[in-house]
């Protein structure tokens, strides 16, 4: 679950960035990838949460590490493309 709601704030960004520089109202897509962006946050939370209740240790000790960096990438990266277009609006 957390994949596709991290490729849907992927797609949401970048058409925020499409939308903005075509000098269009991109305020919906900003919406929907800072949403989307939390909500694959909180679906990975989740997921980890489920792998303690059943125990599930080698993959926690598989998916923590790596997915935990990408996460925080992932989510400044979404805050600063977002930040563009509102730079690009105010200008």
């Amino acid at each position: 679950m957390w994949m596709l709601l991290g490729v849907g704030a992927i797609l949401s960004a970048v058409l925020n960035l499409v939308w903005a520089f075509r000098d269009k109202d991109a305020s919906g897509f900003r919406f929907a990838s800072l949403s989307l962006t939390a909500l694959t946050v909180c679906a990975f939370y989740q997921d980890g949460a489920q792998r303690v209740l059943h125990e599930d240790w080698g993959g926690l000790m598989d998916i923590m590490p790596t997915m935990s960096t990408a996460l925080w990438v992932c989510v400044l990266l979404s805050i600063l493309i977002n930040g563009i277009s509102l730079l690009k609006k105010r200008r």
